[in-house]
């Protein structure tokens, strides 16, 4: 393997701090929301979830690309992520069913990716001051003229984003003779959704995230769902009045991350926006229903507002985020109603969360 150079780069942050580092693949400059994943593994899936459209990635894991890309484990059409910033950088990859590197898939999906980044002190950094916007820059700009740039990004609190990830026509997934039919309205869904749901005897019809109620309530189906997506839910006015008429027709309904903001705001509960966010594969959350713990996968930067649910007696909290006491689930005591903060799909390792499909089948038998 020949010695070649690389083009010197760097993260700048919207409070002006720089990180240096090395560019990898294309050459440009990319805006967004800097945030970091505790990951091990699994950053396929990480780069093509829809939820993380608008932010530039930090990966803590020292090495990224070890392992190179494999076709069948995206979680959409394409990687979503604004820009990856990490330690080091794996050309080469060992994985006998990858299909190419994860370098030749950046220039294919013309990713701006900057590596040898002191990623431990850029993610204390990120901890102490909250999650921020920042540009990556592997071309050269000065500066003075990136900040200048930098400014005109939006904040991601207000930041409608569904819309640019949702899918524009309605389309189906698995088996038409399945025994359940579930309208899912698509905020930024992830394929792993559609395959779970899809296992366990359900023919999903995926809606644009602006269908009304009446659009999904046209394929007759026996559940609804309400996905996952980026940006903030407040902006979500369409997908709000969408889960209120669910619940005024009395349909089951399951929800989330995004889909359960949705649900919290639909009953008048408020959500905020985190100081960093929960992004990783070891969150330990605890089913308050059962007193077990769970593993599970999340990934998000708005919660719903722990005070204003305990206070709603339509409402209770079924799980909570052992890390900082947030709400990680909840029903409603009043409708066909639950919705979690976490990813059941993604089972990092441990299935320990795959337990809520069945319980979303259950509800549509009853």
């Amino acid at each position: 393997m020949k010695y070649t150079t690389r083009q010197s780069a760097i993260l700048l942050l919207s409070d002006g701090t720089i990180f240096h580092g090395k560019s990898i693949g294309i050459s440009g400059t990319t805006f967004g929301e800097v945030c970091f994943n505790t990951g091990m593994t699994g950053y396929q899936e990480i780069f093509t979830d829809p939820s993380y459209f608008g932010q530039i990635m930090v990966a803590t894991n020292a090495h990224i690309g070890n392992y190179g890309v494999n076709d069948k484990e995206v979680e959409s059409d394409g990687i979503k992520i604004s820009g990856l910033v990490c330690k080091n950088f794996s050309f080469n990859y060992s994985r006998e069913d990858a299909s190419q590197s994860l370098e030749d898939y950046f220039i294919k999906e013309n990713l701006i990716c900057i590596s040898d980044v002191d990623t431990r002190a850029l993610v204390s950094y990120i901890r102490d001051n909250g999650a921020m916007n920042a540009v990556i820059c592997t071309d050269g700009t000065s500066v003075e003229e990136l900040k200048g740039a930098l400014a005109n990004v939006p904040d991601m609190k207000g930041l409608e984003l569904a819309s640019k990830v949702s899918t524009k026509e309605p389309y189906f997934y698995g088996d038409e003779n399945a025994t359940y039919k579930v309208s899912a309205l698509d905020l930024g869904i992830k394929t792993n959704i559609l395959r779970n749901l899809a296992k366990r005897d359900c023919y999903i019809k995926v809606f644009p995230f602006d269908s009304s109620y009446e659009d999904m309530a046209s394929f007759s189906p026996n559940g609804y769902f309400l996905s996952n997506g980026p940006g903030d839910p407040e902006p979500l006015s369409g997908a709000i009045q969408v889960a209120k008429d669910i619940l005024a027709n009395n349909k089951p309904l399951f929800g989330i991350c995004l889909g359960h903001q949705v649900i919290g705001l639909a009953n008048g509960i408020s959500t905020y926006k985190m100081f960093n966010g929960h992004r990783g594969i070891n969150h330990p959350v605890k089913n308050l229903m059962s007193g077990k713990g769970e593993i599970t996968s999340q990934n998000h930067g708005f919660a719903v507002n722990k005070e204003e649910l305990e206070q709603n007696p339509n409402f209770e909290i079924t799980h909570v985020h052992l890390n900082d006491g947030t709400v990680a689930g909840m029903k409603m005591v009043n409708k066909n109603c639950f919705s979690v903060q976490y990813h059941p799909e993604a089972s990092p390792g441990p299935h320990d969360s795959s337990y809520l499909f069945d319980q979303f089948i259950t509800n549509i038998k009853d």
